[in-house]
């Protein structure tokens, strides 16, 4: 598993392993790009709902490890992106190598890019391809670092509210049973509904807009919430 990883602005994969890993190991003796590897995504929902697998992502390519001037510009990417303490080595200076060392100058951590040539997604949305050009251009979700603790927050302390949702969904009815929240985005909100004689099912609420941070998340949910209260 690696300790941490990050998308560069071409698309590249860059992750931060341990240097007895499989994959820095067998990185370290290929020849360039001959080593082709897969990464594979799962994404839990953070609160306790049926079936709580949410989706896999699969990314395949060609791992190498990260080499001269790159190695401190991705390893600055990393540090920005996905802070993990004293494990990038930055402390001093990005102009130093940036592996830490162990006893006999073997790396306690690498550096590996995974030059990515196929991908595909199996979510909530179904399952397909997905260009790694579309990787490249992608922008972060400015709700995704806080989804976990907004949800679980949700679940907590609004499961009515959460609940009374089940009044936009026109004729299917769904009072009565019990309403989670499933997953939140800049765009909406999803809900899974169960307990009832139809099962379990997942709905999803849009925004009026895509939200751009947090402020703009507590707009989008207290309109969301007056409009099932009416």
């Amino acid at each position: 598993m690696p300790v941490a990883r990050t998308v560069t602005p071409d698309g590249d994969v860059i992750l931060l392993v341990s240097g007895e890993s499989v994959a820095a190991r067998a990185a370290a003796h290929a020849q360039d790009d001959d080593l082709t590897a897969v990464i594979e995504i799962t994404d839990v929902a953070p609160v306790s709902v049926p079936h709580r697998i949410r989706g896999r992502a699969w990314l395949a390519g060609w791992l190498t490890p990260v080499r001269g001037d790159d190695r401190p510009v991705c390893a600055a990417l990393l540090a920005e992106r996905r802070p993990v303490g004293e494990l990038l080595g930055l402390g001093e200076s990005l102009d130093s190598p940036t592996d830490l060392l162990r006893g006999g100058g073997r790396p306690a951590w690498m550096m590996l890019r995974l030059e990515v040539g196929e991908i595909s997604v199996d979510d909530l949305w179904g399952a397909e391809q997905v260009d790694p050009d579309d990787l490249a251009a992608a922008e972060p979700d400015p709700v995704s670092p806080h989804e976990a603790e907004l949800l679980q927050h949700l679940h907590a302390a609004h499961g009515d509210r959460i609940g009374e949702l089940c009044g936009l969904l026109g004729a299917r009815e769904a009072r009565g049973m019990s309403a989670v929240p499933l997953s939140l985005d800049r765009l909406g909100l999803r809900v899974r509904f169960s307990g009832g004689a139809a099962g379990s099912f997942d709905a999803r609420f849009d925004f009026p807009e895509p939200v751009a941070d947090i402020c703009g998340l507590r707009r989008a949910m207290r309109t969301l919430f007056a409009a099932a209260s009416h």
